[in-house]
C-alpha cells in the first residue's frame, strides 16, 4: 500500500482539456482556465477519488483554505480585478476542483456569473505566455 498522498492521482480529462498548467503547490495542480475572457485559476486537489470539499481529511481542507488564499493573492498580483468569485460546483465535473476567478466591471458576463457564459475564448499564445510567467511570479511567494 503506498503512502503517498498523490498515488492513483488523475486530473479529468475535461479539465485537462479545458486547462492550462501554472503550477504544483503543496496540495493542489493550479490551472488557468484557457478563457481569456475571465482571470481564472482552477485548484484541484493532488488526491485520488475526491467529490467533495468533506472528502478532504481536515488537515488538507486547511492546507487547500490556504491555498485558496494563495491563488487569490496570485491573481491580486497579476491582474486587473474589481471582485474575485470562488466557487465549488461540480455538476459537470465530478472531481473536487475550485474555481478563483477575478473579476472585472467590464468583464462580458459581469454582474453575472461565468459559468454557463457563451463560448471560451482562448488565450492567444503570446497573452497566455504573458499571463502563466505573471501567474509563476506572483505564485511563487
Amino acid at each position: 500500500m503506498s503512502t503517498n498522498p498523490e498515488a492513483g492521482f488523475e486530473l479529468d480529462p475535461r479539465l485537462a482539456a479545458d486547462t492550462i498548467q501554472v503550477a504544483d503547490w503543496d496540495l493542489c495542480r493550479v490551472l488557468l482556465m484557457n478563457d481569456a475572457q475571465f482571470p481564472w485559476l482552477v485548484l484541484v486537489p493532488r488526491r485520488r477519488g475526491l467529490a467533495e470539499l468533506d472528502d478532504l481529511d481536515p488537515g488538507d481542507r486547511a492546507l487547500l483554505l490556504q491555498e485558496i488564499q494563495r491563488a487569490m493573492q496570485t491573481l491580486r498580483n497579476a491582474v486587473a480585478y474589481d471582485k474575485f468569485n470562488v466557487g465549488a460546483l461540480g455538476n459537470i465535473v465530478r472531481q473536487l476542483h475550485i474555481h478563483v476567478i477575478a473579476r472585472r466591471r467590464t468583464d462580458a458576463a459581469w454582474p453575472g456569473p461565468v459559468w454557463g457564459y457563451g463560448r471560451a475564448v482562448a488565450y492567444a499564445p503570446d497573452a497566455r505566455d504573458r499571463l502563466l510567467t505573471a501567474l509563476r511570479w506572483a505564485g511563487d511567494g
